[in-house]
């Protein structure tokens, strides 16, 4: 009787363990087969998109995930960001850019480490490792980098401006002052009115890689961001190309030859009046056939053109991360390493080539066809609209060998080529990835010390004394701190070699 007692416990035992695992298996299948919810931040960049267009749900459906995006404008990002770091309230996944503030936040610990983890996915490990080193802090990951060429400034111009006005692509900064003003002055659109500019500026005109100034200042033989010469570095902003490029600026300015809203413009305003027709330069990292796409529904017979970033010594410019930001993944949303892991995969699924023709070209059918060797564009405007959004977005490299070309329009191709030629011609940034603890607690806070000085100068609201009391502040409140710190960094880095 014992020995049958046994026999049952053990027969309900198995039971309750085969059914326990039945359901363990079946939870299973149905975790993998339900729909992961993902919440993002990512800057706006033109429309925001309506919520189930064509472009998400293709996402959403390769990638079995339901986005819940919030797109902030780009001109307030940074600032919103910070308001949400600070708060806490993040979502699972965020843009950030290397910023002072964000570096500092990094370190502290509030967002996930992703490095160790990269080797267990076959297209975020795939990507070249110089990517993830241009957005390394102490050495460790933390993001995902939204891929972009290292060497993107380029001229956009208006070609039949320049033709009608007998004017050439400029050099030195006194071709610059030349053309803006025969731009400006010339009425070129020839309708009688003093109604056009020859380069529109916008608020964050001096910031980041975007900086007009550098990009100006590096083309006559300035560093990028930072001088190094013996070991000893020098801030861009303390040599003679850029302080002459600022005197360009001020000219351009007292002249009224520039927009005299500059320090306040958004960009969005600023990318509106060119589409309008109402300016003929811009030293800009996008592709000029955009602005030709945009600018023909206002004047049909504009022609825009684009060259090389030149100056007096041939062509010369800044070279950059390699990336707008990375996306990054906050702790406070995201609790454990298994939904991190999940999180990864999605990005992954991203680079993956299904993915990255939906990011390139669109939806097959509806923004392009395919042409047997080669696909086109079905609508470029549509393809500006509804594509090019997600495009910036999410992780995407333009130059991906396992896509079929897309057939181009020959301003578009020549807009290519010349940024892929610029590798040849770029001047790295020597601080990039060295240590600073200054720049990482107090960075933002002398950026926007001398940016806003740069601004008073070119306004005329202070005069060259004002300027070097300004920079004299800057240094006083860490900039040489800052500098002494990139030096040990760069004797260091030197020596590891």
């Amino acid at each position: 009787m014992k020995r049958y007692s046994v026999f049952i416990v053990s027969l309900l035992i198995s039971s309750m363990l085969l059914t326990a695992c039945s359901q363990s298996k079946k939870q299973e299948v149905e975790n993998t087969a339900k729909i992961s919810s993902l919440s993002l931040v990512v800057s706006q960049i033109g429309e925001i998109p309506p919520k189930n267009n064509e472009m998400e749900k293709a996402i959403e459906a390769y990638t079995n995930t339901d986005l819940q995006i919030q797109w902030i404008p780009f001109s307030a990002y940074d600032e919103k960001v910070k308001v949400m770091i600070a708060s806490g309230e993040l979502p699972k996944l965020i843009k950030l850019s290397y910023t002072p503030t964000i570096i500092a936040t990094l370190k502290a610990g509030q967002f996930w480490e992703i490095g160790p983890y990269l080797k267990d996915y076959q297209q975020l490990s795939a990507q070249n490792m110089l990517y993830y080193d241009n957005i390394a802090v102490g050495g460790k990951i933390y993001g995902v980098p939204l891929y972009r060429p290292l060497g993107r400034a380029v001229i956009h111009y208006r070609k039949d401006w320049f033709d009608i006005l007998g004017l050439k692509l400029p050099k030195t900064l006194d071709d610059w002052y030349t053309v803006i003003k025969a731009l400006t002055l010339g009425d070129p659109d020839k309708n009688g009115k003093n109604d056009t500019y020859g380069m529109i500026l916008e608020k964050r005109y001096n910031q980041d890689v975007s900086s007009i100034l550098t990009r100006f200042s590096v083309s006559q033989g300035g560093p990028n961001k930072w001088k190094v010469e013996n070991g000893r570095f020098t801030p861009e902003f303390m040599t003679e190309p850029f302080h002459e490029t600022m005197k360009l600026f001020k000219r351009l300015y007292q002249e009224k030859l520039m927009n005299q809203d500059f320090a306040v413009a958004d960009a969005t305003e600023t990318s509106k009046l060119y589409e309008l027709g109402r300016a003929g330069t811009q030293v800009v990292g996008g592709n000029a056939q955009s602005w030709q796409d945009k600018l023909v529904k206002a004047v049909p017979s504009a022609v825009v053109e684009v060259a090389p970033l030149e100056g007096p010594e041939g062509i010369r410019l800044p070279g950059e991360p390699g990336n707008v930001g990375f996306l990054a993944i906050p702790k406070d949303a995201v609790k454990t390493e298994a939904e991190m892991r999940k999180i990864l995969a999605f990005l992954d699924k991203l680079l993956e080539p299904a993915m990255q023709t939906v990011l390139s070209k669109g939806i097959e059918n509806r923004h392009w066809i395919d042409k047997g060797e080669y696909t086109e564009v079905l609508d470029r405007e549509l393809d500006l609209k509804e594509v090019k959004t997600y495009r910036d977005t999410f992780p995407y490299i333009d130059s991906n060998p396992a896509l079929k070309p897309i057939r181009q329009p020959d301003l578009y191709r020549k807009n290519q080529q010349i940024i892929k030629e610029n590798e040849l011609y770029i001047v790295p940034n020597p601080a990039l990835t060295l240590e600073s603890e200054t720049y990482a607690e107090r960075g933002k806070e002398l950026e926007v010390l001398i940016t806003d000085a740069q601004t008073k100068f070119i306004m005329g609201k202070i005069d060259e004394a004002g300027w070097k009391s300004e920079i004299e502040k800057w240094r006083e409140a860490g900039g040489d701190k800052m500098i002494r710190e990139y030096e040990e960094a760069y004797t260091k880095k030197d020596k590891d070699k």
